[in-house]
């Protein structure tokens, strides 16, 4: 065990191995934070490029690739108000707001931190626990996976903002949007109205592009109030620094959420398909609830940013936790690790501990190493981003709209993409003028197709529907459910009461 410790070490550690790595990483921060290029597009990418690598090197460069991703989302979710990746959804829920109070660098130290520590202890989980979590994940029926998915979507509840209608509304709208095109498991064409550009459906990243994307840049061109004119000013100003031993010292100083945030990215990760979407909404919803201040969420609480980072960040260990243990590939980004290690003619499974331990610890360094580049990397690009903002708006609004539409389009090759995107960005930009939440039709989105695979999967088995609340599992992951959502609607309506008191207060 220590000598293919050692080789792999010597293997991982090579200089040109470790320039291939930090230039791969650097490669996975920009791609990620381009709207419409997913991380999964960018490993797939790279990997013709390790074809002719030994295997040790090929893995950890695409490796390096993924945790460079996970990370880069922050920049345009904290900077421009837009998830880079469907993985930094809640990273714009609080990042933004600070960023847009003057505090971009503080906003961004918060998140490459939180990303750097949640990899840490992804990958000190993976090496301890990677067999029994791996054999758990695998146990799970399509019962369980719909009763994770149901109390997944009780996020909605805390991301309903000051309207517990609007918010729902939101919602249902998102769940019905993903019904839209071939249904998930017969491919039967459904709600499409006789439209041709609705017949393959409405891709999630179009949606996700449209709504954070499309209406934030029309918000941006509105005329100013007070002058009446177009603003021509940057998009973000104030203090610029990254002000690193401050965050250090917030995020050590209250390890629970960091802490709790990575376990809980590191599971989801473990559960073959549900992924960083999931890991970063779900660990974001469970600070607010643990937080004494939840109402400082959503309005620049750094909390709410330390755990969303590192919650989507720690998803890269759970996810390889199935794949080395058992030879599943829990997200599509671990389908592509896969076949980039099956091309080498190593075959995966139960036994690649076994027979290839020096490849396996390869991974587990090569995954502690891009972390450090991810985080130093990130410093250094902090400051160019930061600065790029000093642009005026009448110049980077035209770049990242003309970056969205590429993104969307090299999504599927489709003309009709872009129409969607146009479409969609203005049904979001009306949403928001009305003042609906867009994070719970984003996450309605994302849930929707998952939670009707799975409960169809489950009746497709057994027509015994109490299964839902007969398998251990299950039945615990739908009470927490119910409890979340009871005690959701507990605190919004003692806030609304309190707010009430406020008024009356300041009134007489």
């Amino acid at each position: 065990m220590t000598d293919a410790f050692l080789i792999a070490l010597g293997g991982v550690t090579e200089p040109y191995t470790l320039l291939l790595m930090a230039v791969a990483t650097f490669a996975g921060i920009v791609a990620a934070a381009i709207p419409g290029f997913t991380i999964t597009m960018a490993i797939v990418l790279t990997l013709p490029l390790t074809f002719a690598m030994p295997p040790m090197q090929g893995i950890s460069i695409m490796l390096s690739v993924y945790v460079g991703g996970l990370s880069g989302g922050l920049f345009s979710a904290a900077l421009l108000g837009i998830p880079g990746t469907p993985s930094s959804v809640a990273t714009t829920f609080d990042a933004f707001p600070m960023a847009r109070q003057g505090n971009p660098g503080k906003a961004l130290s918060l998140g490459l931190f939180a990303s750097f520590v949640g990899s840490i202890i992804s990958i000190a989980v993976l090496i301890v626990a990677a067999p029994p979590l791996a054999l758990l994940a695998v146990k799970l029926g399509p019962w369980e996976y719909f009763a994770l998915i149901i109390f997944a979507l009780t996020v909605i509840a805390s991301l309903v903002g000051d309207s517990l209608i609007r918010g729902l509304i939101a919602g249902l709208i998102g769940i019905a949007i993903a019904t839209i095109g071939p249904d998930p498991l017969m491919g039967r064409e459904r709600f499409t109205f006789g439209f041709e550009i609705l017949t393959a459906g409405i891709p999630f990243l179009v949606v996700l592009i449209g709504m954070y994307a499309m209406s934030q840049l029309l918000s941006e061109l509105e005329p100013t109030k007070s002058s009446g004119q177009h603003s021509s000013g940057s998009l973000i100003s104030g203090d610029m620094r990254p002000h690193l031993w401050q965050t250090v010292k917030d995020i050590l100083l209250k390890p629970a959420n960091v802490i709790r945030s990575s376990l809980l990215g590191v599971f989801i990760g473990a559960v073959p398909g549900a992924g960083s979407s999931i890991s970063n909404l779900l660990a974001y919803d469970q600070a607010k609830r643990a937080s004494k201040h939840p109402e400082t969420f959503g309005k620049g609480e750094p909390q709410g940013v330390v755990a969303s980072e590192s919650g989507n960040s720690s998803t890269v260990g759970g996810s390889l936790i199935p794949l080395i243990a058992l030879g599943i590939p829990g997200s599509p980004a671990d389908a592509v690790l896969m076949a980039a290690i099956m091309v080498h003619g190593i075959s995966i499974g139960p036994r690649l501990i076994l027979d290839h331990p020096d490849l396996v610890y390869s991974m587990f360094i090569a995954m502690a190493i891009a972390s450090v580049f991810m985080l130093l990397i990130g410093i250094i690009l902090m400051r160019v981003f930061l600065r790029l903002l000093n642009v005026p708006k009448y110049i980077i609004v035209p770049v990242v709209l003309t970056c969205c539409a590429i993104g969307t389009y090299t999504l599927n090759n489709r003309l009709s993409d872009l129409y969607l995107l146009a479409g969609i960005g203005a049904v979001g930009y009306i949403l928001k003028k009305l003042d609906y939440p867009l994070a719970p039709l984003v996450l309605g989105v994302v849930l929707g197709p998952i939670a009707e695979t799975n409960l169809r999967r489950a009746f497709q088995t057994s027509t015994d529907w109490t299964l839902f609340f007969t398998r251990p599992i299950s039945a615990l992951l739908l009470t927490l459910a119910v409890v979340s959502v009871v005690y959701s609607i507990y605190s919004y309506v003692k806030q609304r009461r309190l707010m009430a008191q406020r008024l009356d207060a300041t009134s007489n």
